[in-house]
């Protein structure tokens, strides 16, 4: 098979760039050829606004270019990741035309939300779930705190809707669990045409033992991750648990406060994806205290790879995802009083800590595995081309 698979990068590299790279790999380790073609957010620094605004609409150049592509390379189905802001809708229409399969991998809640995290002010917001203008999201400029950023993205979003490019130009949508697949059906997508297929890691490394006795946060440091709620927790567990935080963003300077107050909190920066993956090998738990409703964290993935159990708030995918008492423990979220709890817990009970290990690499094996991705991979781009 050949598969074209499409992405927009971001500034800040994440999880999502990190799944298409991944997924790439493995089509190319089971024999398949692929076809990458991308756009980087790099590239806004040399538009215009207005040029801005009508690539998010529809992209003519990105759609010539997909067009071109196709007719050269004939693959056998169009995988695309993040098309905003710079390829837009029109790679669907391009692709359709030329009778290609178009998938497309719901990596956050774009086409439910301007922001596309479902969260405003402190908490999870569903003010424009199933709305036709996304009004709410344009009145408290949800998008880059601005008014009118959030009217171009909310006219984009609902210009497509009202065309059905969302419901009739893809052929398959791709939901990371079982909560964000519901959550796009009440917004409106068909239902028949999502599946679920979580994250995955192309080759994961030997479990480890925690040996080096730390807690672990690694992800971006912005509001909606719920930093606030992890440093007041660990002004009272300190130095008995150390807590080392990987990652950057607006709320650096919270967290370089916090490390200068708070007894064995340290700040790491951001760090290559090895040194990562040596930090899990050695953690004793992985903190995941976030606020919104997480798509699917390559953090978890990652973690249970390297049987680390996770901490983590008790909201969306997390729910699922994190099995209290099995794969690690669950708190409430936005409460720092209940995480120290489960970190209390944590450090009085060693052997069930030790049993999490083996339970979370267990569910590794089982569920995020190269192989059982790849077979449900498969699955999805059948399902896409029967529906031509």
């Amino acid at each position: 098979m050949k598969v074209l698979l499409v992405h927009n990068f971001y500034q800040q590299p994440g999880g999502e760039d990190q799944v298409f790279h991944q997924e790439g790999d493995l089509l190319e380790a089971y024999g398949h050829t692929v076809i990458r073609f991308s756009a980087s957010n790099h590239e806004i620094a040399d538009l215009s606004k207005w040029c801005l605004v009508a690539k998010t609409f529809w992209n003519t150049k990105t759609g010539t270019h997909i067009r071109t592509l196709i007719e050269r390379e004939r693959p056998a189905v169009m995988h695309c990741h993040n098309i905003f802001p710079l390829l837009s809708p029109a790679i669907y229409y391009a692709a359709q035309a030329l009778h290609i399969p178009v998938v497309q991998t719901l990596h956050n809640y774009r086409l439910l939300c301007p922001s596309a995290i479902l969260y405003r002010a402190g908490h999870t917001c569903e003010a424009c779930l199933g709305t036709a203008t996304f009004w709410p999201g344009v009145l408290h400029g949800c998008y880059q705190n601005s008014r009118a950023a959030t009217v171009v993205t909310a006219a984009m979003l609902s210009t497509h809707r009202w065309v059905s490019t969302w419901s009739r130009k893809v052929d398959r949508y791709i939901a990371l669990s079982d909560f964000a697949r519901k959550k796009f059906i009440e917004g409106g997508l068909p239902a028949d045409r999502i599946s679920v297929k979580p994250n995955f890691l192309h080759s994961a490394p030997p479990s480890a033992s925690g040996k080096d006795g730390y807690a672990l946060y690694v992800g971006r440091l912005v509001e909606e991750k719920g930093l606030a709620v992890l440093l007041e927790a660990w002004q009272h567990i300190g130095m008995r648990l150390p807590l080392k935080i990987v990652g950057d963003g607006p709320l650096s300077s919270m967290v370089s406060k916090g490390m200068e107050q708070i007894p064995g909190v340290v700040w790491l920066g951001n760090q290559p994806r090895e040194q990562v993956n040596a930090l899990m090998q050695n953690a004793e738990v992985l903190v995941l205290p976030s606020l919104w409703y997480e798509g699917f964290p390559m953090t978890v993935v990652e973690a249970y790879a390297a049987g680390l159990p996770i901490v983590a708030s008790n909201i969306g995918s997390l729910s699922s995802l994190v099995e209290h008492g099995r794969t690690g423990r669950q708190f409430r979220p936005g409460s720092a009083h209940d995480l120290y709890l489960q970190i209390e817990w944590i450090l009085s009970h060693p052997q069930a800590l030790a049993e999490m290990r083996q339970t979370a690499r267990a569910e590794f094996d089982r569920s995020y595995s190269a192989e059982s991705n790849y077979r449900q991979l498969m699955q999805i781009y059948q399902a896409a081309g029967a529906n031509m």
